[in-house]
């Protein structure tokens, strides 16, 4: 218990490491780029938006703003309740916001929309949902702080100790519910995705030996023994 109220209290914001800094960005910008891949082979498919996407076009359609506008707005929302929770951030953070759409457009241009081959659009969610798992390791294993989504995902289990597969499975469920109820595209495909994902993340930290709270838990360490 003091160990997690030490990993809580051991600083916001995560340090830049200016000699590692120029291999930190070529790594956690791949694991961008995976991410926008990930996001445009669900959207090419068919089977139903990303499960973030139908909350963000659902809250357009009320408030008239675009959606874009509104994944924004959404994801410093989700930042706020990280830090609430005490989650640290750095600057892998605002690379989250900054780079993900970018290369979300960029696949948008090069992926073909896929319609009534329904084998040919299950294994474009399926493959997309694997890569978003990939990158999600790839880049918080960079260790510069996750993407506002993913850091409230890694808030839960460190506050709860529930599995990462929980906690994200939780999550996109509970914005799944509240954007269809909102009104927004949800299909089969969002359905899928927000069952699996967790699964793809939790497998991906396992393969890449991602450990996102092994910094905080190594500053913890001395003061623990100080206090012992």
């Amino acid at each position: 218990m003091q160990n997690q109220r030490n990993i809580r209290t051991s600083g916001m914001l995560k340090p830049i490491r200016w000699k590692t800094f120029p291999r930190d960005f070529f790594v956690i910008q791949i694991g961008f780029l995976l991410y926008g891949i990930s996001i445009a082979l669900a959207i090419r498919a068919n089977l139903g938006t990303g499960t973030w996407a139908v909350l963000d076009v659902a809250l357009s359609k009320i408030t008239g703003w675009t959606p874009g506008t509104m994944t924004v707005l959404v994801g410093f929302t989700v930042l706020v309740a990280s830090l609430i929770m005490r989650e640290q951030i750095g600057w892998g953070t605002l690379g989250n916001i900054l780079s993900i759409g970018p290369w979300l457009d960029l696949a948008l241009y090069f992926i073909p929309s896929v319609d009534n081959n329904w084998p040919v659009q299950l294994l474009m969610l399926l493959t997309g949902t694997l890569l978003q798992g990939i990158a999600t390791a790839i880049y918080i294993g960079v260790d510069a702080g996750a993407g506002p989504r993913d850091s409230l995902m890694l808030a839960i289990t460190r506050t709860t100790g529930i599995s990462y597969r929980m906690a994200r499975g939780l999550i996109e469920v509970s914005v799944l519910a509240v954007g269809w109820l909102l009104g927004g595209p949800a299909g089969i495909g969002t359905a899928i995705h927000a069952l699996l994902v967790g699964t793809a993340m939790q497998w991906a930290f396992k393969v890449f030996h991602v450990q996102p709270h092994r910094s905080q838990e190594i500053k913890a360490a001395p003061a623990e023994s100080a206090a012992d």
